[in-house]
C-alpha cells in the first residue's frame, strides 16, 4: 500500500473519533516513508490529542529534524512539550495531601519552563497560580492569573477561577491578622 493511503485511512479515522486507529495508519505511513515530516508531524498531533506526550515528542523531534525551516513544526514542538511539563507538574501536586515545598517549588519551575516554551498555553499558566496559592504566594498566583486572562478575557473558567484565588487571599490574611 502506498503512504498516502495510510495517511488518508488514518484521516479517516481522525474524523471517527478513532485516534489509536489514525496511530496505527500513520505508523504505517511512516514505516513506509521514514523521512516525511509531514506525516511525523500529523501524527505527533495525533499522539498529543491523545495525551501520549512521550511518543508526540519524538514524531515532533523528528518533523524539526527533516526539515527544520518549517516553523509550525519546531512551535507544535514547543507546545507539546511544555503541555509534558505541565503534566509532569500536575503529578506532582494534584490530589496529593503530603506534597512537600520542594515539590511545589519543582512544579513551578516546570510549569515556568512550560510557560516560556509556549506563552499563549493557557493550562501553564492556570496549574503555575494554582501551586503559588498553594505556596501562600497570593499575589504571584493573582498576578500570574491575570496574564492569562488577558490573553483569554472570554474564557469564563478563568474569572471562576481568580475569584476562588481572591477567596485564597482574604482567609490567608484573616487567618495572619489572628495570629
Amino acid at each position: 500500500m502506498k503512504p498516502e493511503s495510510y495517511i488518508q485511512k488514518a484521516y479517516r479515522c481522525i474524523l471517527q473519533n478513532d485516534f489509536d486507529e489514525a496511530l496505527r495508519w500513520f505508523e504505517q505511513a511512516i514505516a513506509a516513508n521514514p523521512g516525511d515530516a509531514e506525516v511525523h508531524y500529523r501524527c505527533s498531533i495525533t499522539y498529543g490529542r491523545s495525551n501520549k506526550l512521550g511518543m508526540a515528542i519524538i514524531h515532533a523531534e523528528e518533523a524539526v529534524r527533516l526539515q527544520p525551516d518549517k516553523p509550525e513544526y519546531g512551535l507544535h514542538l514547543q507546545h507539546i512539550k511544555a503541555a509534558e511539563l505541565v503534566q509532569r507538574a500536575r503529578k506532582m501536586v494534584e490530589n496529593r495531601k503530603d506534597v512537600t515545598k520542594t515539590e511545589l517549588y519543582q512544579a513551578i519551575s516546570h510549569l515556568k519552563s512550560a510557560v516560556a516554551m509556549d506563552p499563549l498555553y493557557a493550562q501553564a499558566y492556570v496549574w503555575l497560580a494554582l501551586v503559588y496559592s498553594e505556596l501562600d504566594e497570593h499575589a504571584l498566583a493573582i498576578s500570574t492569573l491575570k496574564e492569562v486572562i488577558a490573553l483569554y478575557p472570554q474564557e469564563s473558567g478563568l474569572q471562576y477561577i481568580m475569584e476562588e484565588l481572591k477567596q485564597r487571599l482574604r482567609s490567608y490574611l484573616q487567618d495572619s491578622a489572628s495570629d
